[in-house]
């Protein structure tokens, strides 16, 4: 079961941060919930079957670990995806919008090549 994403604090709810930091926020998000998904598979490989220990209560424990490992990690930046998502992503949060008549491709509804092309702002 993976929890819920917090978007009561931080930049998410915040009305005057800036879209960098949402997206910085959400990046952090999404790694939280990947190294998540990746610790859970991890778990349920189970390479060895011999748990002597083991029951549903454990389980849940183990899954409550990884979830807060898995913020941890996301949080110090340890895998390293929210970074590189920011990155990606950030060039976008400085492009001009494109409005419905740059897009609206030729007149049998095909797109030309230059309607699918980012916009791109003149340097300066």
């Amino acid at each position: 079961m993976i929890n819920s994403v917090n978007v009561t604090g931080g930049a998410l709810s915040d009305p005057k941060a800036s879209d960098l930091d949402k997206l910085k926020a959400v990046a952090k998000q999404f790694e939280s919930v990947f190294a998540r998904q990746m610790f859970k598979s991890m778990r349920e490989a189970k390479l060895n079957d011999e748990d002597l220990f083991g029951s549903d209560a454990t389980d849940q424990f183990r899954e409550m670990q990884d979830s807060n490992l898995a913020d941890q990690f996301s949080a110090k930046g340890a895998l390293g995806l929210g970074d590189l998502l920011v990155k990606q992503f950030q060039a976008r949060l400085s492009k001009a919008p494109v409005t419905p008549a740059d897009s609206a491709g030729t007149s049998n509804g095909a797109a030309t090549p230059a309607a699918l092309a980012m916009p791109v702002r003149p340097a300066g």
